[in-house]
């Protein structure tokens, strides 16, 4: 009886009496649970399989358990990673065939893939300029072709509500700033520290091929030229006449912007000085905006002389001076001049017969100017005789008789206006029929053009365009006689012909 009470007992404490239970085994190992997973799956290449068990026993270190004094090996996780087996070069064509909405996840894997993807990185927007003056930028990003350095240059005071806007710089300003309507200026970093940013990112990536920065000098410009020779698009916001003379020796530069003065935000100077040094020096450019430049016909003429590749001249809210208009004609290969914010155009041309023309001018676009004076507008429309679209956008002062003007334009073969209140209905017909070339007309938003003036002839004119959009005015009603046309419904209508 004693015999079978102790053996009972024995059997309550182990509850598995099989000798060949795990728990009556030695310890096991992490390696040992690894293999017998990697044999369940699918069977790897047995020469990465020995090699990786040649390092987890090399890198492996003894652990000794509180409880039963048991060796445990850790093995090196690393090894898991597929990735590893894959060279940078290979590794850096898959992740390039990611979309960019998964830049930031992948960066966020290890530090490989955080450096890998630093490399796949060609255009950035400098919020900080230490990122650019201690070196991380490029170490970081290794392979930049356009740097966006206008927001680093400034100070900004984030914590404020007022934002200031403009159509090249928008900021934060302080309430307590001093009222010289100058915010920039006073929130803009040294000189010498922007230009030693400048000579830094020059020296790092010699491969740029689009800058934009502002307050920068002619030594800060001049190490650009020099270190960045395939450089092909620059943005220079509070540029002057000195800062030009850095900037010439940017000889294969295509794309140009020149941002003199911005009311609100800082005050300089662009003259016919400047414009002749930059024409001289950058003979290669193909477009080139003016905003806030002074200048004259001198300027003009030197750019249409110099730069015979040029192709589109913007000029935004310019400063010339009288008779910069007849320098237009100098640039032979125009295709396509843009006006923008303009308060005047030319107000003294002087006479049609020393204006010339643009032969190779296909495109001319006016946008938010004032159209007022009818010499300026007389002008405008003789120099671009050839151009074959006419775009005219929320101009202000465009009545009927200004608008006459664009019949000296022959060859014609769009128009678009939009946003001219005083445009009557009479006023625009009068001037395509005398286009014989027309064959696509958009009309949005001017209030004084009526579906309800429409003339028969204008009506049958509108039938052998190729392009309609009529939308001059959603509250006018269309006549009976014109609804075959499918013209003046709710929303307008907008029809191509094949």
């Amino acid at each position: 009886m004693s015999f079978s009470s102790e053996k009972k007992n024995n059997h309550s404490q182990n509850p598995n009496p099989n000798p060949t239970s795990p728990l009556k085994k030695r310890g096991t190992r992490w390696s040992d649970l690894w293999l017998k997973h990697t044999t369940k799956s699918k069977p790897l290449n047995q020469m990465v399989v020995a090699a990786a068990m040649q390092q987890l026993q090399s890198l492996s270190s003894p652990r000794k358990s509180n409880n039963n004094n048991v060796n445990t090996l850790i093995p090196n996780f690393s090894i898991i990673d597929q990735t590893l087996l894959l060279s940078d070069e290979l590794l850096l064509k898959i992740l390039s065939k990611l979309p960019d909405s998964q830049r930031n996840s992948n960066s966020l894997v290890c530090k490989r893939w955080l450096n890998l993807q630093g490399r796949l990185v060609r255009s950035i927007r400098i919020l900080d300029w230490n990122f650019v003056l201690s070196g991380r930028l490029i170490h970081r990003f290794p392979n930049l072709n356009h740097v966006d350095l206008i927001p680093g240059c400034l100070i900004l005071t984030q914590s404020s509500n007022i934002f200031l806007s403009s159509n090249v710089l928008n900021m934060h300003i302080d309430s307590g700033s001093s009222p010289n309507w100058f915010f920039c200026e006073e929130n803009m970093l040294p000189v010498e520290v922007i230009d030693n940013g400048l000579s830094a990112l020059a020296n790092a990536c010699p491969n740029l091929r689009r800058v934009q920065v502002i307050g920068a000098s002619e030594m800060g410009l001049l190490s650009v030229a020099e270190e960045c020779p395939t450089l092909q698009e620059l943005e220079l916001q509070k540029c002057s006449d000195n800062v030009l003379r850095g900037i010439a020796a940017c000889g294969n530069l295509q794309i140009l912007k020149l941002v003199g003065n911005v009311d609100g935000f800082y005050g300089s100077v662009v003259s016919d000085i400047g414009l002749t040094i930059l024409a001289q020096g950058c003979k290669r450019l193909v477009k080139l905006e003016l905003c806030g430049c002074e200048g004259s016909f001198d300027g003009i003429k030197a750019i249409g002389k110099c730069c015979q590749m040029l192709e589109e001249l913007t000029l935004s809210d310019h400063r010339m001076d009288d008779g910069w208009l007849a320098g237009v004609s100098y640039c032979e290969n125009l295709k396509t001049l843009r006006l923008t914010s303009c308060k005047k155009i030319d107000l003294n041309p002087g006479l049609e017969e020393y204006l010339g023309s643009c032969p190779a001018l296909e495109r001319l676009h006016l946008q938010k100017c004032q159209l007022r004076d009818k010499k300026s507008v007389s002008a405008l429309f003789s120099v671009c005789r050839a151009a074959r679209e006419i775009i005219i956008q929320d101009c202000w002062g465009l009545d009927n008789g200004l608008f006459g003007f664009a019949t000296v334009c022959r060859r014609v073969k769009l128009l678009y206006v939009e946003g001219c209140s005083l445009l009557t209905t009479e006023g625009l017909e009068s001037v395509i029929h005398s286009w014989k070339e027309l064959q696509s007309l958009r009309v949005v938003s001017c209030k004084h053009i009526k579906d309800s003036e429409i003339s028969p002839s204008l009506a049958t004119l509108f039938t052998t365009l190729k392009e309609l959009k009529w939308r001059p005015d959603t509250k006018s009603l269309l006549p009976s006689s014109l609804r075959g046309i499918s013209m003046g419904k709710k929303g307008g209508k907008f029809f191509k012909r094949t």
